[in-house]
């Protein structure tokens, strides 16, 4: 079946059929009596060229041959002229070029051969007409749609000026709903500092960690220029990295991590997650406790609590990680034996691409020797031999301390072999391996 249209008494479509056979004409009105359509007949081009500019109509049915012209041209004609005409070629001819042409040129919608069949006949008629239907329907709501579009540009144009004097109320209320809301996260990155320092009464002095690394991350901040919100978070996360630490006893506070054992290692591995829940339920810290979370996973990914990798773990994590380390090895949380801070930076750069992300370790050695004036690794003057690698003449750049803290040579001593020659014994006695700093002479 082809698609249906029902036309009113009004509106019929009007089929003009062109044909120079009378029996054409009749055998077709025959046909279409009973059709919703007005039949109107010419057997000529110029007939039907004068039908068309007296009366709309909507369907043209033209034969291939004229006395006046070939239908094909006809068509053309129409299709020039007329572009909403529906256009069908009816022909007994087997002409390919005839029949091509009036695709091409007349833009036929079919053509139908002769002799016909009704019903193949009338499913062209009412398709043909369908499609006419659908188009200029199409095209009224294309001009609809574009009525309304216009009218509502008007009315934007009037709403526009309401809205602005509105906006700027709103926008005033906003403004200073933003500086409250500022204000609030200020206090909170106060009141996580003020809490941190509160928490580290649990530990001796020589212990405490929070505020040297709240300080080496600001200075991190400053120096590679970070918004205030990362700034704000990745501080309010050095603040309270260890809180988690509270409910540990007074014992396991103090022990090297890298020497726990059994129950206690496992209690170790749980406190980032520990900090993160107690912190999740403060709005304003979620940021935070999400570094806080990461901030002991690895690079290579052997690190916890979810063995997070590379860039898989957040960069304020990596970097809190780094600070955490630095000032903890410092301290002794980490090994037995308390490192000076090139010593710590030394340990670090060893594990970079292990523990650390590699592409951060040298920004961070830079931003260590910026906040503290002991640190003399950032410093191209200074290097790092080994005892073996001395030489005579040679000048402390720092001091130079056993495993056990004791104090071997100050910083700025000028090395002799006698001097050389007992390190070396000193360290084989000890079964240890110096990192000595040394200062290159000024040219």
């Amino acid at each position: 079946m082809g698609e249906s249209v029902t036309f009113s008494e009004t509106d019929r479509p009007v089929v003009l059929l062109i044909d120079t056979h009378p029996d054409v004409h009749d055998r077709l009105a025959q046909l279409l009596r009973l059709e919703p359509f007005e039949l109107c007949s010419a057997t000529t081009a110029v007939e039907a060229l004068a039908t068309l500019a007296r009366q709309p109509v909507d369907l043209v049915m033209s034969a291939a041959r004229l006395p006046d012209m070939d239908g094909a041209t006809l068509l053309a004609q129409i299709h020039h002229d007329y572009p909403h005409t529906v256009r069908l070629l009816l022909t007994g001819e087997t002409d390919l070029t005839l029949i091509i042409k009036a695709i091409n040129e007349g833009q036929i919608y079919r053509y139908l051969s002769k002799p016909w069949k009704d019903e193949e006949l009338l499913l062209a008629l009412r398709q043909s007409l369908a499609h006419q239907h659908s188009e200029r329907e199409r095209l009224r709501l294309e001009q609809l749609i574009r009525q309304q579009n216009e009218e509502l540009k008007q009315l934007n144009a009037s709403l526009e000026k309401r809205v602005v004097s509105r906006t700027s109320e709103l926008q005033q209320t906003a403004d200073m709903l933003d500086l409250a809301y500022e204000e609030l996260k200020h206090s909170y990155a106060t009141g996580t500092e003020v809490f941190s320092l509160l928490a580290n009464l649990r530990l001796p002095r020589s212990k405490q960690t929070n505020r040297q690394i709240i300080e080496l991350v600001r200075t991190w901040c400053v120096l590679h220029g970070l918004d205030d919100a990362s700034s704000r978070d990745l501080t309010m996360a050095a603040a309270l990295y260890n809180i988690g630490k509270l409910s540990w006893s007074d014992s396991m506070m103090v022990a090297p991590s890298d020497l726990l054992h059994s129950t206690d290692r496992a209690r170790f591995r749980e406190y980032a997650t520990q900090s993160e829940s107690l912190l999740m339920t403060l709005e304003p810290m979620k940021d935070a406790a999400r570094l806080i979370r990461h901030h002991q996973e690895r690079w290579d990914g052997s690190g916890f609590p979810d063995h997070l990798k590379g860039e898989a773990i957040p960069f304020g994590s990596r970097l809190l990680k780094l600070a955490v380390d630095f000032i903890e090895l410092q301290r002794g949380l980490i090994l037995e034996r308390q490192m000076n801070s090139d010593e710590a930076l030394l340990y670090i750069r060893k594990y970079a691409g292990r523990l650390y992300d590699p592409d951060m370790v040298e920004d961070f050695v830079q931003a260590c020797a910026a906040f503290l004036s002991d640190v003399t690794l950032g410093d191209p003057t200074v290097r790092v031999l080994g005892t073996r690698e001395l030489a005579e003449g040679m000048v402390l750049a720092r001091n130079l301390n056993a495993d056990n803290g004791m104090l071997l040579l100050n910083a700025g001593k000028v090395l002799n072999l006698p001097l050389v020659d007992k390190l070396i014994a000193f360290e084989a006695m000890e079964g240890a391996k110096y990192s000595v700093f040394i200062k290159e002479p000024e040219e």
